[in-house]
């Protein structure tokens, strides 16, 4: 084995490490602190008391989100850096996170879906369809869906929903509160039933995002040079945002749109591993899963009057991050 192999191996071990061990933090850290040795015992078969409650009825799950999300988002965000050769596209970049948005505060407003199951479908559905709406206006009648007319159909897409979600939330007070859930994001009582709705999506997402790595490494080579080397470039577009609906949709349809996760990490995963796609994503997803994991811990324990959530959070850190990201080193998408 090449040292050069060793050595991109070891990062992974040391990501899966890193993730790892502030799942473990999240498990520990909250307004009641727990010893490892007891979060052991909590998580055991049969373990009752106090504190089993506390690590596998309420931490256990937001933990589980938190990394589901993350991982999630942070794979959406390299696919769409790629797809788009734009370093500063974000998964909300095709609508999917307005459309989901939109979708669950119509419902709630209008019909009164309060049911997390319903809102999960709904959320979906409203993530599909911003996506198709923004492959439809940025290909046009005549052409093809660039990434430039696909950055812009999206962006003009998510300004339009966000207006109307704006309008929304000045009828009364309690659809102001379903939309601040919704434009903020959270991954606190979130529960088992809307994981299980979104992990089968996320593993699908995932698995058809490792399969288009190779076509993104050649659609960086632009799109005269792809079709040389044999690649079909429009059906490796479609397959890519087919896999970043499945994930980002998915993950705001359990914890709504999270911010700066998905624009951020992708960049420090290129800085660790290269620009090879397939390399990238996989990093990603495991850098984002931790990143919101530690996000939402940290949210538990910086105000002593209430949590902040995880949102919040990742706003909070990444924003500074990608400005110091920027300021150092040329971004690239690919």
């Amino acid at each position: 084995m090449q040292p050069r192999t060793i050595g991109r191996l070891g990062v992974f071990v040391v990501a899966m490490v890193v993730l790892g061990g502030v799942m473990v933090l999240s498990l520990m850290i909250g307004r009641q602190s727990i010893s490892p040795g007891d979060v052991v015992g909590a998580l055991l078969p049969g373990a009752r008391g106090e504190i089993a409650d506390i690590v596998r009825g309420l931490r256990l799950e937001r933990t589980v989100v938190a990394v589901v999300t993350g991982a999630a988002l942070g794979g959406a965000g390299a696919l769409m850096q790629a797809l788009t050769r734009n370093p500063l596209a974000d998964p909300g970049l095709l609508g999917v996170n307005a459309g989901a948005a939109a979708a669950v505060v119509t419902g709630f407003t209008f019909f009164g879906v309060a049911n997390g199951f319903a809102q999960s479908g709904l959320a979906l559905a409203g993530a599909a369809a911003g996506s198709v709406v923004v492959y439809l206006l940025g290909s046009g009648s005549r052409s093809s869906a660039t990434p430039a007319r696909l950055a812009l159909a999206g962006a003009a897409l998510t300004a339009v929903l966000y207006s109307y979600l704006n309008a929304l939330a000045m009828r009364d007070q309690d659809t102001f509160n379903e939309m601040r859930f919704w434009v903020v994001g959270s991954v606190v009582n979130r529960g088992y039933d809307r994981l299980l709705i979104a992990l089968p999506l996320i593993l699908l997402g995932v698995l058809i995002a490792l399969l288009t790595t190779p076509a993104l490494n050649a659609l960086a080579f632009g799109d005269e040079t792809s079709r040389s080397l044999g690649l079909s470039v429009g059906k490796a577009r479609i397959a890519t945002a087919v896999a970043v609906t499945l994930l980002c949709g998915a993950a705001t349809a359990l914890a709504g749109p999270i911010a700066f996760v998905g624009l951020t990490v992708p960049h420090v995963a290129r800085a660790l591993v290269g620009a090879d796609q397939r390399r990238v994503v996989p990093m990603a997803i495991l850098i984002a899963g931790a990143f919101l994991v530690l996000s939402d811990t940290l949210g538990r324990v910086v105000s002593s009057g209430a949590e902040i959530e995880a949102g919040i959070v990742t706003a909070v850190i990444g924003a500074p991050v990608f400005i110091a990201l920027v300021r150092r080193r040329t971004l690239t998408a690919a």
